[in-house]
């Protein structure tokens, strides 16, 4: 699944290729959203938000495509009515007069006025974003040291886009690394400077990976490992699709294990 940094460098790419500019067409897949087409035709995108892993398309006749990828979806950004050789469903396509931006496979697509936004089932239960602008460790911190969170396996936690939005599964793994703290470890097992650690970890990780297209590693190890012919795969991440394979800081097997029905990954020695 797409996770925020992913879904934010989709919000700027197609915001770049078709916002500010009067739309051609407008093409939704499900029946029920097919009313809106005539709406959007030749209007305007003013602004491509991301909300956690939700992206919202907003128009300036007030009316606001909200969709979520989930597990499958994905963004194209073509050449105006283009569009790829794939075995994927088109579900929405929104095209100018040079570009198109294609959104297949995703199904969690809606239509909402501004005044629906804050009501909605999804924006509304989203926690701080941690790639917005203004989020600060201190207030990722305080969320962790709130009963709502506190005596919740961190291994869960970090996934429920209720206590912060836009973490996802390889930014779980690689948050709890580096804080050096256990997958099964609560925020209140914790000292307040590994709390301090994973708040910091939490914003830093995401704002990274959402610059460089998905590299959580250390940057200077990225680029001596890049030099040596390592292939992207094997450095991208500390710890996040590496089981067995040795912690770069100390040279022990990573170890994989399933957590909250998602694979889940940490060094035994460094994550005491």
């Amino acid at each position: 699944m797409p996770e925020g940094p992913e879904i934010r460098r989709a919000a700027d790419a197609i915001a770049a290729a078709i916002a500010h500019q009067p739309l051609q067409d407008v093409f939704f897949a499900f029946d029920h959203l097919k009313p809106y087409a005539d709406a959007l035709q030749g209007d305007r995108i003013y602004a491509v938000e991301t909300h956690g892993k939700a992206m919202l398309i907003r128009f300036e006749n007030q009316l606001n495509i909200y969709s979520h990828n989930q597990l499958y979806g994905k963004w194209f950004i073509r050449k105006a009515q283009s569009f790829p050789t794939t075995n994927r469903q088109l579900r929405l396509a929104i095209h100018t007069v040079n570009k198109s931006a294609l959104l297949y496979s995703a199904s969690d697509i809606a239509v909402l006025p501004n005044e629906l936004l804050l009501t909605h089932p999804f924006l509304s239960r989203l926690g701080p974003d941690v790639l917005h602008p203004e989020i600060t460790t201190d207030e990722v911190l305080a969320r962790l040291q709130d009963r709502r969170f506190a005596r919740r396996q961190l291994a869960v936690l970090l996934l429920d886009q209720g206590f912060l939005c836009g973490l996802g599964n390889y930014l779980r793994s690689e948050v709890l690394f580096v804080a050096g703290v256990r997958p099964t470890r609560r925020p209140v097992d914790c000292e307040v400077a590994q709390l301090a650690k994973l708040a910091a970890g939490a914003i830093a990780l995401s704002q990274q990976s959402y610059q460089t297209g998905g590299l959580t590693n250390d940057l200077t190890q990225v680029a001596q490992l890049k030099a040596q012919g390592w292939r992207r795969s094997h450095y991208r991440h500390y710890v996040f699709g590496r089981g067995g394979q040795p912690c770069f800081t100390c040279g022990t097997p990573i170890v994989k294990e399933v957590a909250a029905g998602r694979r889940c990954y940490y060094c035994p020695t460094c994550q005491q």
